[in-house]
C-alpha cells in the first residue's frame, strides 16, 4: 500500500494512482516539458552486462534491456514484453514462448528467436559465479523455432520460470554485439527496452533517451530520464530540497524520511510503501571463526534487531526474523523462535558449550555506498552489541561497492552485509539464490535437504499457497545453520518534488523502478 505524504489520497493497492492532485492535471503521453526527469539514487550499477548481475544493475537494465515477460502496472503475475505470449506446454517442464513480430534491437538489428537463444546460451557458457546463471540451473536447453517460437526445456518441473524470465537477468542481447564467451566491459549498451542508453559515467550517471524502436507493453510518459548516483545520502536529499534533481528512487536516510514525512508544506512529496527488500549478515565458511556454528549462533543470539532499527533506522525499517520476509506466503518468525531475545548469557553458554572461552575475533564487512550513509551506522552499532556482551571482538571494514563485490565473491570477507530486492514475489526467491554451489553472496552452501528436495517439490506446485510447509521447513533449516542472519525488513520510501507525477505508479513488484511511468505535471 502506497500513501502520499501531505494529504494526498491514499491509493488501495500497489501501485495505484491518483488522479488528480491538487490545481493540476497530469500530460499524457511522450511529454517531457523542461527536460530529462532526473532521478536520485544510492543504488550505481556494478556493470552494464546482463551476464554479470544479479545485484541492483537491474534497476537500470529493466529500463534500457527487454526481457519476454514483465509486470506492467498492477500485475503480481508476469506478462508478455518482447513476447506476444507465454505458457507452459507440458507440465511444467517446457515452456514456450511466442515472440512480437518485427522486433528490432536499438541499433535496428533483427531481435528474434535465435537472439532469444543466444542471451540466455550466453548467460551460461559465461557462467559468472555471482550472475544470472545462478537462477538457471534448472534450464537443460533452449530452443529456437523459426524466427518468433522459443521453447525453453527444463530438466525438472518448474512453476516459478516464469518469474525467472521477468528479472532483468534475463535480458535480451544483440548477438552482433555480445561476445558468447566474454563480458562486455565498455560503456554501451545495445538493448530493446524503452530507453537507449544514450551516455553512462560509473559511479556518477546513466543518461537514458527513448528508444523509438521499442516494442512492448510499456507506455513512455516521458521522452528522457537522467538517473544520478551518489555514495551519501544526504547530499541525495539536499539535492532533491535544491531541486537538482526530482525523484529520490533508493537511499533516502531515516532523518530525511522524518523530516519529509513531518513537513507541515512544501514542494516535495513522500510516497512509502510496503517492501520485501531485506538486509541479512553473510558468514563465510571459509574463515577459521565465522565457519563454527556455534559462533554464529552465538552472534545470533546477541544481535537485537529491534535496538538496530531504532537507533539506526529511526524506525523506519521492521526487525525480520527470518530470510523471507514478512506479508510472503509461508514466512515465519524462525529466529525469534529459536533465539527469544537477546541474550548475553545464552550466547556465553552456546560457546561455552562448544569450549569457546575465549573472545572471538571477527572481522565484520560493509558497503559504503549501495544501500545509503546509514550503514556505516548500522555496523557500528552491530559492533557496539557485539563487544558489549564481552563475547567478541570486532574489526570493521567498509568497501565502495564496485570493489566489495569483488572482495565477497572471492571469499575475501569473513563476515559481510547484503541486501535483498526479490527477483521476483515468492518464497522461493528468499531460499533458493542463497543456497547451493552457486547462489548470489558468492559463498557455497551445501544444504541438501532444500535444494534436492524441499525447492524440487515446492517449484511442482502452481499453487503457491500449497508450498507453505516446505518453506517453513527450509526457514527452520537456514536458521539452524545461521549461515545467513536476517536482520531486518525495508519500506519503500520515494521522495517526489510535486511537479513530478507517476511515482506511484513506478515500482514493480520486485521494487524496481520503471522510469517510464514518471512524468511532469501541466498547470491548468
Amino acid at each position: 500500500m502506497f500513501n502520499r505524504n501531505r494529504g494526498l489520497q491514499k491509493v488501495a493497492a500497489v501501485l495505484s494512482i491518483s488522479l488528480v492532485a491538487g490545481c493540476g492535471i497530469f500530460s499524457d503521453g511522450d511529454q517531457n516539458g523542461g527536460g530529462p526527469i532526473v532521478v536520485g539514487t544510492t543504488s550505481a550499477p556494478s556493470t552494464l552486462d546482463p551476464a554479470a548481475s544479479w545485484d541492483q544493475s537491474w534497476e537500470l537494465f529493466r529500463n534500457i534491456y527487454q526481457t519476454l515477460l514483465n509486470y506492467p502496472v498492477g500485475a503480481t503475475t508476469p506478462q508478455p514484453d518482447a513476447a506476444e505470449s507465454c505458457r507452459f506446454t507440458e507440465s511444467n517442464t517446457v515452456y514456450t514462448c511466442k515472440l512480437r513480430a518485427d522486433l528490432t534491437f536499438s541499433n535496428g538489428h533483427k531481435l528474434d528467436a535465435q537472439a532469444v537463444k543466444y542471451s540466455f546460451d550466453r548467460i551460461k557458457k559465461i557462467n559468472v559465479s555471482t550472475g544470472p546463471a545462478g537462477l538457471l540451473t534448472g534450464l537443460d536447453r533452449v530452443q529456437a523455432v523459426g524466427d518468433r517460437e522459443v521453447v525453453f526445456h527444463l530438466d525438472k518441473p518448474d512453476a516459478t520460470f516464469p518469474f525467472v524470465l521477468a528479472t532483468p537477468g534475463m535480458s535480451i542481447v544483440d548477438p552482433a554485439e555480445y561476445s558468447q564467451t566474454a563480458l562486455r566491459k565498455d560503456a554501451r549498451v545495445v538493448g530493446s527496452g524503452p530507453y537507449d542508453l544514450q551516455s553512462y559515467q560509473q559511479g556518477k550517471q546513466a543518461v537514458l533517451v527513448a528508444n523509438k524502436r521499442y516494442k512492448g507493453f510499456a507506455k513512455r510518459r516521458n521522452d528522457a530520464v537522467t538517473i544520478r548516483y551518489y555514495q551519501d545520502s544526504r547530499l541525495l536529499a539536499d539535492d532533491l530540497r535544491k531541486k537538482k534533481i526530482e525523484v529520490i528512487f533508493r537511499g533516502l536516510g531515516a532523518a530525511d524520511i522524518l523530516s519529509f514525512q513531518n513537513q507541515a508544506s512544501g514542494d516535495i512529496d513522500l510516497i512509502d510503501g510496503s517492501s520485501n527488500e531485506i538486509e541479512y549478515l553473510v558468514f563465510n565458511p571459509k574463515d577459521p571463526w565465522a565457519r563454527k556454528t556455534p559462533v554464529r549462533r552465538a552472534v545470533a543470539q546477541v544481535i537485537n534487531r529491534s535496538e538496530l532499527v531504532h537507533q539506526v533506522y529511526k524506525d523506519t525499517v521492521q526487525p525480520l526474523y527470518s530470510m523471507v520476509p514478512a506479508g510472503l506466503t509461508g514466512h515465519t518468525s524462525v529466529f525469534f523462535d529459536d533465539f527469544g531475545d537477546p541474550s548475553v548469557s545464552k550466547a556465553r553458554k552456546i560457546l561455552a558449550d562448544a569450549g569457546i572461552t575465549q573472545k572471538v575475533p571477527l572481522t565484520l564487512w560493509y558497503t559504503t555506498d549501495r544501500y545509503g550513509s546509514a550503514t556505516a551506522k548500522e555496523f557500528q552499532e552491530i559492533k557496539s552489541q557485539l563487544e558489549a556482551s564481552g563475547l567478541f571482538t570486532v574489526t570493521l571494514h567498509g568497501a565502495p561497492w564496485n570493489t566489495y563485490v569483488t572482495g565477497y565473491q572471492k571469499g575475501e570477507y569473513p563476515v559481510f552485509g547484503r541486501g535483498w530486492s526479490p527477483d521476483y514475489p515468492d518464497p522461493d526467491n528468499f531460499i533458493a539464490p542463497f543456497v547451493g554451489n552457486q547462489n548470489a553472496v558468492g559463498t557455497p552452501y551445501s544444504t541438501p535437504k532444500i535444494t534436492d528436495e524441499l525447492l524440487p517439490r515446492s517449484r511442482r506446485e502452481a499453487d503457491r499457497s500449497r508450498v507453505v510447509k516446505d518453506f517453513q521447513e527450509a526457514q527452520t533449516i537456514l536458521a539452524n545453520d545461521v549461515r545467513l542472519l536476517p536482520l531486518w525488513q525495508g519500506k519503500q520510501y520515494l521522495a517526489v518534488s510535486d511537479d513530478i507525477s507517476g511515482a506511484e505508479r513506478s515500482v514493480d513488484p520486485s521494487t524496481i523502478m520503471m522510469v517510464w511511468e514518471l512524468f511532469r505535471k501541466t498547470s491548468w
